[in-house]
């Protein structure tokens, strides 16, 4: 290539490089000047819905020690194993019964400041999961995971899943309502109106599950967990929504 057409392709790049900027710039003045600070408003929604569970969850919690991993696990295994078999003859599918951690660590004797191994322990958290339907099954699946030596972390109502799905359009759709009346307030005020959304910032949707029961040990636990369960309906929750929106004025 020669001298003159090595300075044609710099001016065409050149060229190029420009025109890129002027069309960038104005693409910036057209969006400062159709959303512009000043011009817009932010509202943030919340909304608060009714839910019922329709679960109840049971965690056991089995806890063994041994002079080594294998023993510590082989130990909880045994137990684990006949509360699994005990909660399937009172009519549980399999699927129903998850674990949820399971962990084997070394203990230690930190006596006169020296660390010395004393053996192993074995944790395994099991959640068994009571439908609406089985709620009146929940002291016999008490009984049956601590009579096969299992002890009892806490108990839940829960949503399933499905309920949750629900309930979240719920809460969010009446969040993003009471955001577009805020907004509409503050648009009034300034004696303008409500645009386009410009920007949904964040959402959040609040559910936890309700405890009902926590940490007891073994059988006189597992009177006090029925008690606490069974003197209690699973009524009505409530569940938060929350949505901040970004409107533009006109």
């Amino acid at each position: 290539m020669d001298r003159q057409g090595k300075m044609d392709n710099s001016v065409k790049i050149a060229l190029i490089i420009v025109g890129t900027i002027i069309l960038l710039a104005l693409i910036g003045v057209l969006v400062y000047f159709q959303i512009k600070p000043g011009t817009t408003v932010a509202s943030t929604g919340v909304a608060t819905v009714k839910a019922t569970p329709d679960l109840v969850s049971v965690y056991f919690n089995v806890d063994t020690q041994g002079k080594d991993s294998k023993e510590a696990s082989d130990k909880n295994a045994e137990i684990v194993d006949e509360t699994i078999a005990s909660l399937l003859k009172l009519g549980f599918e399999r699927k129903e019964i998850t674990t949820e951690n399971f962990n084997i660590y070394p203990e230690y004797n930190w006596e006169s400041g020296k660390q010395e191994l004393i053996g192993y322990r074995a944790t395994h958290t099991l959640k068994v999961q009571l439908s609406a339907e089985k709620f009146d099954m929940i002291g016999d699946t008490i009984d049956a995971g601590v009579n096969a030596g299992a002890g009892i972390s806490y108990i839940n109502f829960e949503l399933s899943q499905d309920l949750q799905n629900q309930y979240k359009a719920e809460a969010l759709k009446k969040a993003t309502y009471d955001a577009r009346v805020k907004a509409e307030g503050i648009a009034s005020g300034l004696r303008k109106s409500l645009g386009k959304v410009v920007s949904v910032s964040s959402s959040e949707f609040n559910y936890y599950p309700w405890e009902v029961y926590r940490n007891a040990d073994m059988v006189a636990g597992a009177e006090q967990a029925k008690q606490a369960t069974t003197s209690i309906t699973p009524g009505e929750q409530e569940i938060s929504g929350q949505v901040s929106v970004v409107f533009a004025l006109k």
